[in-house]
């Protein structure tokens, strides 16, 4: 069966309150609930950060900030996968986000 491709996708920012370091992500939307979606995939990127050896910019900051605060901010959502990384590689370029991995 083909992926559905129109689904929304939340692009969000993540940013440590403690050191002002930003991470701009693209999740798809479980339902309306954009924020809940953006917590889960964080959720995960943490918990990958701890079991995967990946030596990516974000991976490598959660390792060395286990125990910083985090805001979680929804930027966008947008219909279909292939708006949704454009817009996602837009914003990165726009904000320039220091925990990318460019």
């Amino acid at each position: 069966m083909k992926k559905r491709s129109d689904r929304n996708h939340v692009i969000y920012a993540v940013t440590c309150t403690d050191t002002g370091d930003r991470y701009i992500g693209l999740t798809v939307a479980q339902g309306r609930a954009f924020l809940r979606s953006v917590k889960l995939r964080w959720q995960k990127h943490v918990s990958r950060s701890i079991r995967e050896d990946k030596d990516w910019t974000l991976y490598q900051f959660l390792r060395d900030n286990i125990e910083a605060e985090y805001t979680y901010e929804v930027l966008e959502v947008v219909r279909g996968r292939k708006p949704a990384h454009q817009r996602e590689r837009e914003l990165i370029a726009e904000f320039e986000p220091t925990l990318n991995t460019f």
